[in-house]
């Protein structure tokens, strides 16, 4: 009888188990969390280990650079200027940002543009590029449309606690959002994350820093994994899984096109 019992009880573990699982397979996790490859969201070995299908993956590691491109070689006046331009003339990021802003901000992140051989490199800035253009209208907004109303502060979080009369919403090139990305990203940076969040919209180069700060962290790991695990390490919990194919096709759009100028092939993986 005991064991009938046991036997039972073992049962509706499992079966617990099996909801919880099929209830868990939409990994849209937070920035900072590792989709692991059974599509659930955390940290350590079991999700950022073998498998891992996006965020801060361990397995992900960029292959040597095996060459000595310089980022300014790839990243044009021309290259740079052919995005801004497509921006309207009131754009408040046509003032803005710059190639020396971005250039300068990349002294602070020497390894970007750096992975594998040269071909390697150029798709990483395509891929890059690609995302700073969608994300910001071709360089054209500094904040996000109606940030301000937002609010974007994880209480949770008690090592960035969120200041009340601030606002995380989406600023700069990747349109950085949240208070557990704006806190780590001032300390890396030299500026109060947490209390002057708008930092990131009032001085280029920081905007710039905050922008390739979140791809090194986040972005970089998957790099390797094809263009379309960049897409779900930014936004993939609101575009990735057919959630916005349009927008999930536009970012393509935009990679392709920047692969093509560089003169380099997309490689596979381009969808999330």
């Amino acid at each position: 009888m005991a064991n009938h019992i046991l036997k039972s009880l073992v049962t509706l573990v499992v079966i617990g188990l099996i909801g919880q699982n099929v209830s868990a397979q939409n990994c849209g996790c937070a920035a900072n969390l590792c989709c692991s490859q059974y599509g659930y969201c955390g940290t350590g070995n079991d999700y950022c280990g073998k498998g891992c299908k996006g965020g801060p993956c361990y397995a992900s590691k960029s292959p040597p650079v095996t060459s000595n491109v310089a980022l300014a070689d790839i990243v044009t006046d021309a290259f740079f200027n052919g995005i801004i331009s497509k921006a309207a003339a009131n754009c408040a990021g046509k003032k803005f940002y710059t190639r020396s802003a971005f250039l300068n901000a990349a002294k602070s992140y020497s390894q970007f543009g750096k992975i594998g051989s040269a071909a390697d490199s150029k798709r990483e800035v395509a891929a890059a590029f690609a995302h700073f253009t969608h994300e910001t209208g071709h360089f054209c907004y500094i904040e996000e449309i109606n940030g301000a109303s937002k609010d974007y502060c994880d209480e949770t979080n008690k090592q960035y606690p969120c200041n009340p009369n601030k606002r995380y919403f989406g600023r700069g090139p990747i349109q950085i959002s949240w208070n557990f990305n704006y806190g780590p990203c001032g300390q890396s940076n030299n500026f109060d994350g947490l209390n002057a969040p708008e930092t990131v919209a009032k001085d280029p180069v920081v905007s710039f820093k905050s922008a390739l700060w979140y791809w090194m962290k986040n972005v970089r790991p998957v790099v390797s994994q094809g263009f379309g695990a960049t897409i779900r390490a930014i936004n993939g919990a609101i575009e990735c899984d057919g959630k916005s194919p349009s927008t999930v096709q536009a970012r393509i759009n935009y990679y392709r096109d920047y692969c093509k100028q560089l003169g380099v092939d997309p490689g596979a993986n381009l969808s999330c």
